[in-house]
């Protein structure tokens, strides 16, 4: 069974970080830049959250003040689910279902590991299925012969 290590080995280090200070017209640029649809909220290698496209669009843009003006810390989301790195992704799967989230925080004895996204876990999934379906015997013919 995978777990959720071998998802953060793959990804790992991740340099998608902000601070909470951090202007919200410059998260967007930063995650434009590193093509990535998150930031991680860190402050003084603490984790406090993340800032995501979907809380710019559905959160900032709908307060009608300029992106200029507005710190990540005001529209940051804290609330995300937590798991650990020896956690199953099937387990982190039932978490993103049960919470309706985007993103998973990793943890370990208080010690934060990073982030989980859906897209990954979705990621690790295909490319586990690919590399069963390389394994199996290729048949030519009818099935019965």
């Amino acid at each position: 069974m995978e777990k959720v290590a071998d998802v953060l080995a793959r990804k790992y280090p991740q340099f998608n970080t902000a601070t909470p200070d951090c202007l919200v017209s410059d998260a967007l640029y930063q995650m434009c830049c590193e093509n990535v649809e998150y930031l991680i909220v860190l402050e003084d290698e603490r984790f406090l959250g993340v800032i995501t496209h979907h809380d710019i669009a559905s959160k900032v843009l709908f307060d009608h003040r300029p992106l200029n003006k507005i710190i990540v810390k005001e529209f940051m989301n804290t609330t995300l689910p937590v798991a650990t790195s020896e956690n199953s992704l099937e387990y982190c799967m039932q978490l993103i279902e049960r919470y309706n989230a985007r993103h998973i925080a990793i943890f370990d004895d208080f010690d934060f590991k990073g982030v989980v996204s859906s897209h990954d876990l979705m990621q690790q999934a295909l490319t586990r299925n690919e590399n069963l379906e390389s394994s199996w015997e290729v048949r030519q013919g009818y099935p019965w012969s």
